[in-house]
């Protein structure tokens, strides 16, 4: 159940001296985290987190995310049902809120840092935020589940009926509960922001195991961290999968030594940074992951709107 305390203590600022907020010792690849501000009670600390640092990465998805929804609805796609979408990493439930709902990544980091809602308790939060999304609801909507080993963050999306079903799970350890199974049976788009990392190619091993329909994957993926071993999981299912032309804006660096880190990271694997890391941004690439001979067959850059 969703706490009923007042509003949570504002996160520690993310700068390197902060030991809540590490690069990964293991892998200086990958992002500095942000995995105090993750697993909240509601999400306003996340969104003061990393509203200042101009954080984009669901604003991009929400374009995607909604022209493959519309896609995979056409005649040639799932006919006379709107697609069930299956969110991995799927925190307060921004992803879901932007898909089905007539609202702005913007929207949602002008409310969330509210002074006018800071005193409210996370359940207090939780029911307007109810009222606010039943008013923006979009026809149609596609039916959307979650899943994150984040529970406090699941149990708030549920909270604000953000989700149809939402799941806090650890497929990394474990195999999906029955319940998530059974779930996974009726998926047709798995969608994934600033999460594969945290879920390696274990975790949608275990998805597409439980899949009962074709499924495709759209991933936004940090350029520091490697996709090969999530794409390698997907072929095993007969999944095929492209990264598209382009990039896209994540958000600033936390500071100069995580913009070190990840240019010489990125510039030791013979990636270019110019105009992207160098320029002060972290950047992600979409992969697309579809079944191969899928009657799905239209101009992807025009459809995705690629960068």
């Amino acid at each position: 159940m969703l706490r009923t305390s007042a509003t949570p203590a504002a996160p520690t600022p993310a700068t390197s001296a902060n030991p809540a907020n590490p690069a990964n010792p293991a892998n200086p690849a990958t992002e500095w985290r942000h995995d105090d501000v993750c697993d909240r009670p509601d999400p306003r600390p996340y969104f003061h987190r990393l509203h200042p640092l101009g954080h984009q990465s669901p604003h991009h998805a929400q374009q995607v995310f909604r022209r493959l929804r519309n896609l995979l609805g056409q005649p040639a796609g799932l006919r006379d049902r709107p697609p069930t979408v299956l969110d991995v990493g799927c925190s307060y439930g921004v992803n879901a809120a932007l898909l089905r709902h007539d609202v702005t990544l913007h929207d949602l980091c002008t409310r969330y840092t509210d002074p006018a809602l800071s005193g409210l308790s996370s359940r207090e939060l939780a029911a307007r935020d109810r009222a606010f999304y039943a008013g923006r609801r979009l026809t149609a909507a596609a039916r959307t589940i979650g899943l994150d080993t984040a529970r406090n963050a699941v149990d708030y999306a549920r909270e604000a009926s953000l989700l149809d079903l939402a799941f806090a799970e650890d497929l990394e350890a474990r195999e999906p509960s029955p319940q998530l199974a059974r779930a996974m049976g009726g998926v047709d788009l798995i969608t994934v922001t600033d999460a594969v990392g945290r879920f390696t190619g274990r975790t949608f091993h275990r998805l597409l195991a439980a899949a009962r329909r074709p499924v495709w994957v759209a991933a936004f993926v940090s350029r520091t961290v490697p996709y090969g071993p999530v794409a390698d999981a997907l072929a095993r299912h007969g999944l095929v999968t492209h990264r598209t032309p382009g990039t896209y804006p994540h958000r600033r660096f936390v500071d100069a030594e995580e913009q070190r880190h990840t240019v010489a990271a990125l510039t030791d694997a013979g990636r270019c940074t110019a105009g992207r890391e160098a320029a002060g941004w972290l950047h992600t690439e979409l992969h697309l992951s579809r079944p191969a001979g899928s009657p799905v067959a239209l101009p992807l850059a025009t459809v995705l709107g690629v960068v």
